[in-house]
């Protein structure tokens, strides 16, 4: 049982009922399912994901709040380690009781105010104060796809949620997944706006795969023209040699070798 900073909130980690019925509407709109696929598939892609880890897309996270029991669903969020089985998790998680705390969670504005900033503490509580005081998510992100805007607040020592600043590159350093997060403005499915993209520690970019795809398809075509450029090298090594033997020749003298 955790005691989170306010006295009357008593949180306990228990699994989410067999009968629990969960929220089974639809997202708000076609964008958040593929900001949150281009966000897992840079990961996987390199190498990011282990095979302990989780990644949830508008899926449950629950905890038990004074006794009942309370389920957010993130556009996207990552934990690092899970200890449950995947079968266990296929409907929801709960922290500590299956695995990790979420290191963050990100939702995706839209048109439908999803109460994204509520820290409404009364059942049913808000997002925001769910994240905060009850699963206290060191990372929350809120984005808002159609003007790239992006908020990252982190949670600071007192247990409350502080705006995080951009680095020079206009990312945010995610201490626990060891890369930056920022806005890539571009095209991706048919899809052209504002994307959320990962770089590492030296400021690359991590591609997904059709990029990937793209740069080894180049990559390829480099090693084929360095190829080219030695045979063509060693074509005209080849002729200045025989040309050399030649006019040793038309002088009388038998080239070595």
């Amino acid at each position: 049982m955790v005691a989170a900073p306010q006295s009357s909130l008593v949180v306990t980690w228990e699994k989410l009922p067999d009968d629990f019925v969960l929220d089974d509407e639809p997202v708000d709109n076609i964008n958040q399912p593929a900001i949150a696929a281009a966000l897992t598939e840079s990961l996987a892609l390199a190498g990011q994901l282990s095979d302990q880890a989780l990644v949830m897309t508008n899926y449950g996270l629950c905890a038990t709040v004074n006794g009942k029991t309370v389920v957010k669903a993130p556009d996207w969020g990552y934990v690092a380690t899970i200890r449950a089985s995947r079968e266990e998790v296929k409907r929801s998680y709960t922290p500590q009781l299956q695995g990790d705390f979420p290191a963050i969670v990100m939702e995706f504005l839209s048109d439908t105010e999803g109460g994204e900033y509520s820290i409404k503490p009364t059942y049913p509580p808000g997002k925001w104060f769910f994240y905060e005081q009850v699963l206290q998510v060191p990372n929350y992100v809120i984005f808002e796809p159609e003007s790239g805007l992006l908020e990252v607040y982190r949670l600071n020592e007192s247990g409350q949620y502080e705006l995080a600043s951009a680095n020079s590159q206009q990312q945010f350093w995610i201490d626990e997944l060891g890369l930056a997060l920022g806005v890539w403005q571009g095209t991706r499915e048919n899809r052209t706006g504002y994307w959320l993209r990962w770089w590492n520690a030296q400021n690359e970019l991590l591609p997904w795969g059709k990029e990937q795809a793209e740069q080894e398809r180049q990559r390829a075509e480099q090693e084929r023209q360095r190829a080219e450029q030695e045979r063509q090298r060693a074509e005209q090594e080849r002729q200045r040699a025989e040309r050399l033997a030649a006019q040793l020749r038309a002088a009388g003298i038998e080239p070595e070798g």
